[in-house]
């Protein structure tokens, strides 16, 4: 099994620090023989723990597993800026230090995954982009890892969202369209009902409240977003609030003002037929914060 260098402008960014080490003279042989031997033995280390007697055969593929994963690591430690990676690289744990960082992160970002996974924590599909086999067109596993990563910070915030305002927290997260949209209806309902907790009865309760006139205006929906953020991490605030889209005020206005509708054909005795038909006429994805569950 050889750890191989490879074109550094395609390769993981192991491969174009060490290859800019040797290109500027600032890495040695031994250096270079150094690395690769401890990349061979965690190679190792990783093909015993998980691959166990099923793919011991594939320790070729757990070298690029680990190529792949301290890449990340390094990235993560020191920029991607292969003249201020290097010196990591050169001491003499710097390799398992940017191995247990990026599994790290990756654990992180896997941490919501519930598919189950050949490398224990860590999701086995992100694991995959992330590895760098030599017939990979180019490495791409830094940008995979974000990608997994907002994934896994719009499901956490997700999640929050449904356990602080949701009487029933335990939705499907698939099930959930975005964060803008599980936000903008623990707002609406908790404006409608004095700030209570979201459950499937919105439809039936709206004949049975008075609408107050200032709940129509943009900039008190806005305080009640607020106030509703409020009650959150401040970190998850921040994932929140950079997934709105610049419509969301006026959508969630667009909105309360449907339910306005809706309350009157309540208030009429409409029957569930003509409720639905009104719900299609505006479009249910259009009304944003709007329940989409079946009223029977």
């Amino acid at each position: 099994m050889q750890l191989a260098l490879r074109d550094s402008n395609q390769g993981p960014y192991l491969t174009k620090v060490l290859a800019y080490g040797q290109l500027e003279d600032k890495l040695s042989q031994q250096e270079l023989t150094q690395i690769k031997a401890k990349a061979i033995l965690m190679s190792l280390k990783l093909a015993d723990k998980f691959y166990n007697k099923h793919k011991m055969h594939l320790l070729e593929q757990a070298a690029h597993d680990v190529i792949g994963v301290v890449s990340i690591g390094l990235i993560s430690l020191t920029g991607n800026e292969p003249a201020t990676s290097l010196p990591l690289l050169q001491t003499s744990d710097g390799v398992l230090k940017c191995f247990q960082k990026g599994w790290s992160l990756l654990t992180q970002a896997s941490s919501l995954n519930t598919a189950k996974s050949l490398y224990g924590d860590v999701s086995q599909s992100l694991l995959e982009k992330v590895s760098s086999p030599p017939d990979m067109d180019e490495w791409q596993g830094w940008q995979s890892y974000q990608e997994a990563l907002a994934e896994h910070d719009r499901l956490q915030a997700i999640s929050v969202l449904l356990k602080t305002f949701y009487q029933n927290s335990n939705l499907d997260l698939v099930d959930c369209l975005n964060i803008e949209a599980v936000l903008a209806e623990a707002v609406l309902y908790r404006t409608l009902f004095a700030d209570s907790k979201v459950r499937e009865d919105l439809k039936k309760r709206l004949g049975k409240i008075e609408l107050d006139d200032a709940w129509f205006d943009s900039d008190y929906l806005m305080a009640q977003t607020d106030k509703t953020l409020a009650l959150l991490p401040a970190d998850l605030v921040v994932t929140i609030r950079s997934d709105l889209s610049k419509h969301y005020n006026q959508g969630l206005l667009r909105t309360m003002h449907f339910a306005k509708g809706y309350r009157e054909l309540l208030m009429q005795g409409a029957s569930p037929e003509k409720l639905e038909r009104f719900e299609h006429k505006e479009g249910l994805n259009g009304l944003l914060g709007w329940p989409h569950y079946i009223d029977l």
